[in-house]
């Protein structure tokens, strides 16, 4: 696992160059949000239970056939599978945005997921309507709190990415 600032490394080491502009400006970007992405995370940190029992009420009352019979939370143990699932999500976005870097959420959650879900049947857009549910309970968690966070960007990049790379379709 990487952080922003090991990757930039890394790739200029890669093909032998020195810091550039552009390698500075990527490093001064990370440093400058550093203390919103510290914050967002320690709101999710101190929220994480309340935020995924929040999304999973939340999914549930816009999907209820989710928990009918033949639903993909239907019985308990599908239900406690589910609840699970979204404290993944949750917990590796956070990671993701400590790092300022989404190639954890490649290495340690994407990774042959969707692959995973659909052999189990299990269907993908309720999971991306629950990644952007998170996302909305995180920032109204980090608004409720008065945190002075400038650069709203911040907040999607982490689930939008997880979003997007499930959502995504081989054609």
């Amino acid at each position: 696992m990487q952080d922003a600032i090991s990757n930039i490394l890394n790739k200029y080491d890669t093909t032998g160059k020195y810091l550039d502009k552009n390698g500075i400006e990527e490093i001064k970007k990370y440093f400058d949000t550093a203390i919103e992405r510290l914050t967002i995370t320690q709101v999710i940190t101190g929220n994480s239970s309340k935020i995924v029992k929040e999304a999973a009420t939340r999914l549930y009352l816009e999907q209820p056939e989710l928990l009918r019979p033949g639903g993909n939370s239907y019985t308990t143990r599908r239900y406690a599978t589910c609840l699970r699932d979204i404290d993944y999500y949750l917990r590796y976005a956070s990671y993701s945005l400590i790092a300022g870097n989404n190639n954890i959420l490649d290495e340690r959650l994407l990774d042959g997921l969707k692959e995973t879900y659909s052999s189990l049947s299990v269907p993908v857009g309720p999971i991306v309507r629950t990644i952007e549910i998170l996302k909305d309970i995180v920032i109204s968690e980090v608004e409720s709190q008065n945190t002075d966070i400038n650069n709203k960007e911040i907040f999607n990049t982490s689930f939008d990415y997880i979003s997007l790379s499930l959502s995504e379709q081989n054609i």
